[in-house]
């Protein structure tokens, strides 16, 4: 199977074309496969045998890197030509991208396959597809017909098949859609475009990476700001013409929100969890099965629970709840997004955040922060043997609990077992 053929990456009619601008879809410069003759039927796989040696040959190419994520996705991009709002314009903003199966490090043969059609050969990027990749995609895979098992990759990239092929809707406020692949060479890599972003924050959410398992540079860059309704997502900048033409036809928009970041479960259902209030988790969240999230909770992107937890109060951006471990109603956790702080906050296991508290250091196990009481890391916080240091020099430690003195007003600390321990590094400092 050596020396297979490689279809050359062409972009569709009406399709963005590369950008050096953040916000409109920019395709990354990545090495590409050396060119090779058109495929015919007689080189496609016709046995299992035969696809495994495709793959391999596919990955013995000079410089091929498996990559460490892929997935198969539909794009949505701003309205650019108003007489025919389906259709993708040159140069349009990415507004989102929803991916039906994420992989990471797994089905390399899909990876090989969709990096043979597109030419892509090892790095970070997103590619337009085309019906011509596509088709010669489900080409290789066409030994795996009438197997009797489920092929979800394959499934994806048919469904991207058949958008692609469906006729641009007349519908007069059409999103225009078109497919995508996203490869993510290492984790370590900042993502390189809006749906390479798009694809991060799936891995979150679909928990194939934990909060802080990856890099995340520069994403408020990438993301567009957009209007999010019932019937998809709207540039901001031109919202006032849908919102008209809308309601010339009978129709009432309905707006949750306008923001670079949707709600994830229009994208990720992740297994074994409870949400009471969609709007309140955003795309990004790790929520491990055994979650629930009441009404007044909230969870951030790159954050989340590791185990079961009963989520009411708000778990901002970059923490992260261990198994077992209640964030109380109305409590809150500081997160890294703004005011400057670094400390990235966790919550070890069998904790409390009392109803209405707030947290601005880490919990080790077994730690509990009484309700109504705002634990930030300066806090003054009273040692059982008298002594006063700041709640930061705290920070970690297990079976402690938080409270404050009815009658003083100080913050005290006592050891539910043996006895508090501080920070030495902290304390030296």
């Amino acid at each position: 199977m050596s020396g297979l053929p490689l279809c050359q990456p062409s972009r569709p009619a009406g399709m963005p074309s590369p950008s050096s601008t953040a916000s409109c879809d920019p395709i990354s410069q990545r090495p590409r496969l050396p060119e090779m003759p058109a495929m015919t039927n007689d080189h496609l796989p016709r046995t299992n045998d035969e696809f495994r040696a495709f793959v391999a040959s596919v990955e013995a190419q000079p410089g091929y890197q498996r990559p460490v994520a892929f997935a198969v996705g539909i794009a949505s991009y701003a309205i650019g030509d108003w007489d025919h709002p389906g259709t993708v314009v040159p140069g349009a903003k990415v507004l989102d991208t929803w991916y039906p199966v994420v992989n990471r490090e797994e089905n390399y043969g899909a990876a090989a396959v969709l990096a043979h059609v597109t030419g892509h050969l090892s790095g970070s990027g997103t590619v337009s597809l085309t019906l011509e990749m596509l088709d010669r995609a489900l080409a290789c895979f066409a030994c795996f017909a009438g197997d009797g098992k489920r092929h979800a990759n394959i499934e994806a990239i048919q469904m991207a098949r058949d958008v692609l092929a469906a006729p641009v809707s007349p519908d007069p406020l059409a999103v225009p859609r078109a497919p995508v692949v996203s490869f993510v060479g290492a984790l370590e890599d900042a993502p390189a475009d809006a749906s390479g972003v798009y694809l991060r924050l799936h891995l979150l959410s679909a928990r194939k990476v934990q909060p802080h398992g990856q890099n995340l540079a520069g994403i408020f860059g990438l993301l567009n700001n957009v209007v999010w309704t019932d019937i998809g997502p709207y540039d901001p900048d031109t919202f006032d013409r849908v919102s008209m033409r809308a309601r010339s036809h009978g129709r009432a928009l309905r707006v949750s929100g306008v923001d670079k970041f949707p709600r994830m479960t229009d994208y990720v259902i992740p297994s074994g969890v409870r949400i009471a209030d969609a709007d309140r988790v955003r795309l990004g969240a790790h929520l491990a099965s055994g979650t629930t999230v009441m009404h007044e909770g909230f969870c951030n992107f790159n954050a989340g629970t590791l185990g079961v937890s009963m989520v009411e109060g708000r778990i901002s951006a970059g923490v992260v709840v261990g198994d077992g471990s209640d964030v109380g109603g109305g409590s809150s956790i500081m997160g890294t997004l703004s005011g400057g702080g670094k400390e990235v906050i966790r919550i070890g296991e069998k904790c409390l955040l009392g109803a209405n508290a707030g947290l601005g250091i880490s919990l080790g196990n077994g730690c509990t922060v009484e309700a109504g009481l705002y634990l930030t890391a300066g806090a003054k916080v009273t040692l059982p043997d008298g002594r006063i240091v700041k709640a930061l020099e705290l920070s970690g430690q297990d079976d402690l609990l938080f409270r404050r003195n009815s009658q003083s007003g100080a913050i005290e600390v006592v050891a539910k077992r043996n006895q508090v321990v501080l920070n030495e590094a902290l304390h030296a400092n």
